[in-house]
């Protein structure tokens, strides 16, 4: 234990570190920090070089590279539509990833894993704040409980390596996250995203209004993305315990206020309408974070900049799109 009774890092600069997901939107951004950071020994593999869905694969893989420490930011991810039209890939794949890495990295002896997870894992109507150990205390969001079982599981069984094998996973809850790297197709991305493209093509097209999802009324708490990866690092060195922990940024706003600053940043002028009879999913989602608090992290980007920022990336996404990132 260090001075403030947190674990001492033990990550190495030279450490070989697998993240699973690189190109994605979590994982490129762990990337970049952990770059940053001079940690340069990072293993990677495309989709196409390495199906996590392949559990012989999976196994080669860790058996030839023998990682030291894995982020597990792989996962099929979307928006409440993408979520209603595949629920069995979300459940389904999610459930094989997290089963083909955390065995992999059991047996071939891998240090420490860091599970990455969702805030829809807690019950639909859960006290607000949502405190950890709220999990399992009542129904899903109906909209997103194929992603969020499978999430669970997830959880549930890194818990389980821990308790019979003392195999040190550790779980992560993050709250919504956005920034460069994001999915902006209005097919499957979530809100944040569909609200920038449909505001920049709004604001294109000259439009007199833009149609949004849902009543406006459910809030939403979000944390910009490399906020998420300096936690998700930080958290890899100073957090060991098989209890999981919240990552967010303490503070909401409703999805209305979120599309009115959404306009303002991409400068659409046009009149909101918000179409009631779609799906508003869960009416609040707002995590207490006291716990990753106490240890000693907050994050830095508050939510008009990160806008600003995810726009930028909409719109050059050569400057920061993950596929140029040299690993």
């Amino acid at each position: 234990m260090d001075d403030a009774g947190m674990p001492k890092p033990e990550m190495e600069k030279h450490s070989r570190i697998f993240v699973a997901g690189h190109r994605g939107l979590v994982g490129s951004a762990i990337c970049r920090h952990l770059l940053r950071l001079g940690y340069t020994n990072l293993i990677a593999r495309t989709r196409g070089e390495l199906d996590l869905t392949n559990q012989s694969a999976v196994d080669a893989f860790f058996a030839a590279e023998k990682p030291e420490y894995v982020f597990l930011a792989a996962a099929k991810v979307g928006g409440i539509l993408a979520n209603s039209n595949y629920p069995v890939e979300f459940l389904r794949d999610n459930l094989t990833i997290e089963i083909n890495v955390i065995e992999a990295a059991y047996r071939n002896g891998v240090k420490k894993l860091e599970c990455l997870g969702s805030s829809c894992i807690y019950p639909k109507l859960a006290p607000q704040p949502i405190k950890e150990e709220y999990l399992l205390t009542g129904p899903l969001e109906p909209t997103n409980e194929w992603y969020a079982i499978a999430k669970i599981a997830g959880i549930k069984l890194a818990q389980a390596y821990w308790r019979q094998y003392g195999f040190r996973a550790i779980s992560l809850m993050p709250t919504n996250v956005y920034g460069p790297g994001d999915n902006f197709d209005l097919q499957s991305s979530h809100v944040l995203p569909a609200l920038i493209r449909k505001a920049h093509e709004a604001r294109l097209k000259h439009s007199r209004e833009m149609v949004v999802w849902g009543s406006g009324e459910p809030r939403r708490e979000f944390l910009y993305v490399d906020d998420m990866a300096e936690a998700a690092v930080f958290l890899m060195l100073h957090y060991d315990s098989a209890d999981i922990i919240n990552v967010g940024v303490g503070e909401d706003h409703s999805i209305r206020e979120l599309a009115e600053l959404v306009c303002r940043v991409v400068g659409y002028q046009g009149r909101l309408v918000f179409d009631a009879s779609k799906p508003d999913g869960m009416p609040r989602k707002l995590l207490d974070i006291a716990r990753l608090r106490n240890i000693g992290w907050r994050p830095r980007i508050n939510l008009e900049e990160g806008i600003a920022r995810a726009y930028q990336w909409f719109l050059e996404p050569e400057q920061g799109a993950p596929r140029s990132m040299a690993i």
